[in-house]
């Protein structure tokens, strides 16, 4: 899968994406230090090994750069930046029960909004998965030539 470039000067407002959260009951917010370990083993049992070790590591950045969707004080999602690598946005995942409920949307803009106020005018979505809902919900472009990116060699870790 290829990368994918994002413009963060010209991003869509995020407010009514986390409003609609907020009225299923769903709080996307960032993760919180005393958090980490909950969070780290959420992914790792959630989705990948790899992931979980990608976002603990987005907790050792100030601010902390992982987002997390709550439901009824249980995480439901989450997205990070600036983990495997500086200006990348992810991973990111959704419970595979509460997608298409727009949680997904909610953190991606969530996150991307934060890496703009962090000063950066641009992000990478690196091995970009669904890239028509990153062109769609923010734009993203395919950056041409970037397969495999920056996980040519990646060690088996899942």
């Amino acid at each position: 899968m290829a990368d994918m470039l994002v413009k963060l000067y010209d991003l869509p407002g995020s407010h009514a994406s986390v409003e609609k959260l907020v009225s299923q009951g769903i709080t996307v917010r960032r993760a919180m230090a005393y958090e980490k370990p909950g969070v780290v083993a959420w992914v790792k049992e959630t989705f990948t090994e790899g992931w979980s070790g990608e976002c603990d590591v987005s907790f050792a950045n100030q601010p902390i750069a992982c987002f997390i969707a709550v439901k009824e004080d249980a995480i439901v999602g989450f997205a990070c930046y600036d983990s495997t690598c500086k200006n990348f946005f992810g991973p990111t995942g959704v419970m595979e029960c509460h997608r298409g409920q727009g949680i997904g949307k909610g953190l991606l803009l969530t996150c991307l909004h934060a890496m703009a106020a962090d000063g950066y005018g641009y992000a990478i979505i690196g091995s970009a998965g669904p890239g028509d809902f990153y062109a769609k919900t923010v734009g993203a472009v395919p950056i041409e030539g970037s397969a495999p990116g920056i996980y040519p060699d990646a060690l088996a870790s899942d």
